[in-house]
């Protein structure tokens, strides 16, 4: 369990911080989401970076219980998934790039962030 809750503070610090970052600066993160698309050794080294996370994460986190420590494990799994498509498919995720330059839509992301570190902030730091 202390792995667990050394992790949601790790999210819920990353999520609070990127969350508040896309609220009041939508504009900034359209324009990184954007340019890192067009930038393959930042879009490979992001495809490396969520490899890492996600192969730490499933190797020391595999937890499939029925609480809340299996969002961190589903978060590992979907992380290698993600670190996967950007190193093996990278053209085929550019999908993304889309997403991000629709500015209503950014509002929509900030509070699902916002939201992602709400939840772990809670079971890192007060549950």
């Amino acid at each position: 369990m202390e792995l667990s809750i050394f992790i949601a503070k790790l999210f819920a610090v990353i999520y609070l911080m990127v969350g508040l970052g896309m609220l009041l600066s939508p504009s900034y993160y359209q324009k990184a989401m954007t340019d890192m698309m067009k930038n393959p050794v930042v879009f490979y080294l992001g495809g490396i970076m969520a490899v890492m996370a996600g192969f730490l994460i499933v190797t020391y986190h595999n937890i499939w219980e029925s609480s809340w420590v299996v969002v961190i494990t589903v978060f590992g799994w979907l992380g290698l998934l993600k670190g996967f498509m950007f190193l093996v498919f990278p053209g085929h995720v550019t999908f993304w790039q889309k997403m991000f330059k629709k500015k209503g839509h950014m509002m929509i992301y900030s509070l699902v962030v916002l939201a992602l570190g709400l939840f772990f902030g809670y079971y890192g730091f007060m549950a």
